[in-house]
C-alpha cells in the first residue's frame, strides 16, 4: 500500500478505499507525477532478465501500485516469462478473496467464466488492470488462487489481539503507523488497533495461501500480487511465510528516487515503472477536490 514520492511518504491511493469499502461498514468508522521512469519497451524487455536474477525462488511477491498500469502490464510479462519456462507453480492474487480459485477451468475459458468463478468484486478491482496476467495463466493452464481475508471474518479478526502477536514490537509499531498514514490520520485512535489486526490477518491469509500453492508445485515459483506493503519483508506477508521457504519480494516502483530509499529496504529488489500522475485521494476521503503536489 505505501508509495513514496519526494521524500514524503503516502499511502497508494486505491488501498484506502478498497479497506474502507470492506471495514468500514464493519467497524462503523469514517477509511502529482512522480519523477519518469523507464521506457515501456526497455522495462518490459528486461523482465525475463529481471525474474532470472531471482530465481531460483519458490516464491515471487510483486508489490505493486494498484493503479498503475504500468505494474498490471509487468504482472502479465513476469506470468509469461515463468509459464514459457515452464517454471510458473500458481499465481497467488490479493484481489480475489481465499478458497476462490480457478480449479477446473480449461484453458481455452472466457474471461467471464474465470471471472465468475474467482468471483470477482469490480466495486473493488477493475478486472481489466488484472486479466491480462490472470488470463496469461489460465491459458498456460496454471492455476490462479485468491489469497485475500474473507470479508465475513473481518470483524472477528478487528477484536482478535492475539493477531498483533504474530509481529514483534517494533514491526507492529510500524504497522500501526501505515494504517493511521493509510487513512490520511482520519481514523480515530481507538479504531488504529483492530484495523491494524485487520491487516495483520490479511497478510496471514496471504502467507497461507502462497505456502499451500507453494507446497503443491515443487520446483516452480508461485507469484503473488498484491499491494507493496503485503510484500514488504519488514511488516508484510514474509513475516508469516516459514524461513525454509525461498522467497523473493520485489518492489515495483515509479519513484525514481526507490532503490535507495529507507522504504525498499524490505524488499529484494526493485524494479523501475512507468510514472503515473497521481491523485489525492486523502482530500477526497476529506470531501475536499484537489491534486497532490507536482501534477
Amino acid at each position: 500500500m505505501l508509495r513514496v514520492f519526494g521524500t514524503k511518504l503516502a499511502y497508494k491511493s486505491r488501498d484506502i478505499w478498497i479497506v474502507c469499502y470492506f471495514i468500514c461498514s464493519i467497524l462503523w468508522i469514517s477509511g502529482c507525477a512522480a519523477p519518469a521512469g523507464l521506457p515501456l519497451s526497455a522495462v518490459t524487455a528486461e523482465i525475463p532478465d529481471r525474474v532470472q536474477s531471482l530465481r531460483p525462488a519458490e516464491a515471487i511477491l510483486l508489490g505493486e501500485q494498484h493503479d498503475n498500469p504500468d505494474h498490471q502490464r509487468i504482472h502479465r510479462d513476469v506470468v509469461e516469462t515463468l509459464a514459457a519456462q515452464g517454471a510458473l507453480g500458481a499465481l497467488v492474487i490479493e484481489m480475489a478473496t481465499q478458497g476462490n480459485t480457478t480449479t477446473g477451468v480449461a484453458k481455452t475459458a472466457s474471461e467471464t467464466e474465470v471471472r465468475t468463478t474467482l468471483i470477482w468484486d469490480d466495486r473493488a478491482w477493475p478486472w481489466d488492470a488484472y486479466a491480462p496476467a490472470i488470463m496469461a495463466a489460465v491459458r498456460a493452464g496454471v492455476l490462479v488462487v485468491g489469497a485475500n481475508f474473507p470479508r465475513e471474518q473481518m470483524r472477528q479478526a478487528a477484536a482478535s489481539s492475539s493477531l498483533e502477536g504474530r509481529l514483534d514490537a517494533a514491526a507492529l509499531k510500524r504497522q500501526q503507523e501505515l494504517v493511521r498514514e493509510g487513512h490520511c490520520d482520519t481514523l480515530p485512535s481507538s479504531q488504529i488497533a483492530p484495523m491494524t489486526r485487520i491487516q495483520i490477518a490479511r497478510d496471514v491469509a496471504m502467507a497461507s495461501t502462497v505456502e499451500k500453492a507453494a507446497q503443491a508445485a515443487p520446483g516452480k515459483t508461485v507469484v503473488l500480487i498484491a499491494g507493496s506493503v503485503h510484500a514488504d519483508k519488514a511488516v508484510g506477508v514474509p513475516r508469516h511465510l516459514p524461513a525454509s521457504l525461498r522467497v523473493k519480494s520485489v518492489l515495483l516502483s515509479a519513484d525514481a528516487q526507490a532503490p535507495g530509499s529507507e522504504d525498499a529496504s524490505g524488499y529484494d529488489a526493485v524494479w523501475q515503472t512507468l510514472a503515473i500522475a497521481l491523485k489525492d485521494y486523502c482530500a477526497e476521503l476529506r470531501g475536499k477536490p484537489g491534486q497532490t503536489p507536482g501534477k
